[in-house]
């Protein structure tokens, strides 16, 4: 059973949400909460697997929320949600920890899938959505750093390959194609680079990648 915290300042939203997840076997909401610190409170007492977060909240907001959960309470995945689909807070969230964000008019069957990827330990974006978001906001947020941080050095010249087609948008039977390899190897140069780079999934390292200048808007080919 796949457990949810909902968070939502609308409680006509929450209640929504808890009858799309509650009708599946394998979900099950054990708690709602209509602002950030309410979502912290309920996280530490609840240890859900996965919290759908709302990004726009009055007092504390989704994303410093998020930032919250994660740091404390690693094995809790963050699913953003957001009304608009090109939105900085959407940024934020990922750099913030959450694997993955949806657009709140998702259909019902689009968020039980999003529930069940970032449970399984994946990012719920699709990976040429998430590089057109990262390209027109993580540039104009933050300049490239003149000097590259440890953590890129010190990955090999194949795991910064494998990092760039990431940032692409390419899956991983892609990337074996292009790198022409195993997919089992771009497997396990994705878990090296990860490792590296201490993030938890693809959202992350896609952040990473665009704000060291790995990549740049409109290099999704």
């Amino acid at each position: 059973m796949i457990r949810v915290l909902v968070v939502d300042d609308h409680a006509v939203v929450r209640s929504g949400f808890r009858m799309i997840l509650n009708a599946q076997d394998d979900l099950s909401v054990v708690g709602e909460a209509g602002d950030g610190e309410e979502a912290l409170a309920l996280a530490r007492d609840l240890l859900p697997d996965v919290v759908l977060m709302d990004l726009h909240m009055p007092e504390t907001d989704g994303v410093t929320a998020t930032g919250w959960i994660t740091a404390e309470l690693p094995g809790v995945r963050v699913l953003a949600l957001s009304t608009f689909d090109l939105d900085e807070y959407v940024v934020e969230a990922l750099r913030a920890g959450a694997s993955g964000f949806l657009p709140k008019d998702i259909s019902p069957e689009e968020l039980l899938e999003g529930v069940r990827v970032v449970h399984r330990g994946d990012s719920v974006v699709a990976p040429r959505l998430l590089t057109r978001l990262i390209g027109t906001f993580v540039r104009a947020v933050r300049p490239r750093p003149a000097t590259m941080p440890p953590e890129l050095a010190g990955l090999t010249d194949r795991e910064r390959e494998v990092l760039v087609l990431i940032a692409r948008g390419r899956s991983n039977p892609e990337i074996a194609e292009t790198l022409d390899v195993a997919a089992s190897t771009v497997k396990n140069h994705v878990t090296s680079l990860f490792a590296k780079l201490g993030v938890r999934d693809r959202a992350q390292a896609v952040v990473i990648a665009y704000e060291a200048g790995f990549v740049t808007p409109g290099t999704t080919g």
